[in-house]
């Protein structure tokens, strides 16, 4: 049923429960992981030596370690995983690396890090929801 499954991650309780999902969904129908983090950098724009680029490689790199762990928690499965940080709105580079990977589902968590609203779902999951090509898991 699925062959490429797209979880976006920010670290948060949901979106780990989002990347388990994911992990299970691919052992049930033996699909790969395609894990993504995205650092928003349309809160800080794409600066040259300054004091925000320092922000934003500390978030590149807080977002590849955290990719790291999970695509080694996913080899320790046996799930074939790739995963990539990427910059921009995390909605819209969601739903491109959804088409670069030609997912067949993406499972993102219900509610990410900076959210503050507790029972309403994230505003990233709610872009990704309302025009996302593919089908969306939340969790």
């Amino acid at each position: 049923m699925y062959e490429t499954i797209l979880v976006p991650t920010d670290g948060s309780d949901s979106a780990n429960r989002a990347v388990e999902h994911a992990f299970e969904l691919a052992n049930r129908y033996d699909a790969s992981v395609h894990a993504m983090y995205c650092v928003e950098t349309h809160r800080y724009g794409e600066p040259a030596l300054s004091s925000t680029e320092l922000v934003l490689d500390r978030l590149e790199d807080s977002g590849a370690e955290m990719l790291q762990e999970i695509h080694e928690r996913a080899d320790e499965r046996g799930i074939q995983c790739t995963w990539d940080v990427c910059h921009g709105r995390p909605w819209e580079q969601a739903r491109e690396k959804a088409a670069e990977y030609n997912a067949d589902l993406i499972v993102i968590g219900f509610q990410g890090q900076s959210h503050s609203r507790p029972g309403k779902i994230g505003s990233v999951a709610e872009r990704i929801l309302r025009t996302a090509a593919q089908p969306v898991l939340t969790v």
